[in-house]
């Protein structure tokens, strides 16, 4: 009987070892196409093939899609369906990876939970919010991320900016830049370095507008993080600005043309050195609507860019002149 079950066991492990070396030998076969010998083989999800790609030879079809059973014809529909969570974030100091405990007091169904499992829900909250900030540098970088979400929602810069930010603020505190400093004066010039980079700048009166720290200490700040971290930024071009303050004040496609262009012409005329960029956009802008018959007031065009109207009236005239001088030329 021993000997019987022995012989049968030993006959299952060769028949085992066959079936493998056969299964492997197929797959080494497949790496190659049986009509030419190529191993260039493309594999088409979309049509379900592995094709030759020198021969053109249909080697497999009809293969297995391992993508989702779910179709959607919209982003919303396909954030419905998808069973996966949100993508990796730096905008989050443990960028998105961590479980949130939602605050709704209901179970799966719908249904409120009960006094006793309220009371257990809210000790699992206290507790996932401890272990989410283990430490003083996580604490650190949640308030900091924090302040850069607010400044950058009231600013209304796009998330590309909010992620730069971000990442700049992580170098910092990596590289032990904070002693001595705010963590709100590193967060604003970090978002302030970021909307630069950019290409959608912010003016520092607007920063400090929306910022708890004050514009000195934002400068100061913003000139220290760009030195240690060896920041790329280029001088802000008064371009940038004329879309958001043609929009602002409600002017058309022909005058934001026009500032532009009135822009273009005292660069080449090098009346933009050592100007600010803002009020050369500002003054563009309110000559560019006087120009085309779009009468806009120096004081609106002051309240949009947040400078005097002093400013806007001398870099009007220096643009004005500078147009004269191409045209007498």
């Amino acid at each position: 009987m021993t000997d019987t079950v022995r012989s049968y066991t030993s006959e299952r492990a060769r028949t085992r070892d066959e079936t493998e070396n056969d299964t492997e030998e197929s797959e080494t076969s497949e790496l190659q196409c049986p009509e030419c010998g190529s191993r260039s083989l493309v594999n088409d999800p979309e049509h379900g093939e592995t094709v030759c790609e020198d021969c053109g030879l249909v080697i497999e079809e009809n293969e297995i899609d391992h993508g989702p059973e779910w179709r959607a014809f919209d982003a919303t529909e396909k954030d419905q369906k998808s069973r996966v969570g949100a993508p990796t974030t730096n905008m989050m100091h443990d960028k998105g990876l961590s479980t949130n405990i939602g605050w709704q007091d209901k179970d799966a169904y719908g249904k409120t939970l009960s006094s006793r499992q309220r009371e257990k829900m809210q000790r699992l909250r206290t507790w996932n919010e401890r272990f989410r900030t283990r430490d003083s540098k996580e604490r650190n970088l949640k308030q900091a991320l924090g302040e850069v979400d607010r400044m950058a929602s009231a600013l209304g810069l796009p998330e590309n900016v909010r992620e730069t930010a971000s990442v700049i603020y992580r170098r910092a505190l990596d590289e032990d830049l904070l002693p001595g400093r705010s963590i709100e004066g590193v967060a604003t010039a970090s978002l302030y370095a970021a909307a630069r980079q950019a290409g959608t700048p912010r003016s520092l009166d607007e920063i400090a507008a929306v910022s708890r720290v004050e514009k000195d200490e934002i400068a100061r700040t913003y000139r220290y993080v760009v030195r240690e971290l060896k920041l790329e930024i280029k001088p802000a071009d008064p371009e940038s600005y004329v879309p958001r303050f043609a929009s602002d004040l409600g002017l058309s496609d022909e005058s934001e043309r026009r500032a532009r262009s009135l822009l273009q012409t005292a660069k080449e005329q090098g009346v933009h050195s050592g100007k600010s960029p803002v009020g050369l956009a500002a003054a563009a802008v309110y000559a560019a609507s006087l120009l085309t018959n779009e009468k806009v007031t120096q004081s609106e065009v002051s309240e949009v860019a947040n400078i005097s109207e002093v400013t806007i009236r001398n870099r009007y005239h220096e643009l004005l002149e500078a147009e004269e001088q191409v045209g007498v030329a």
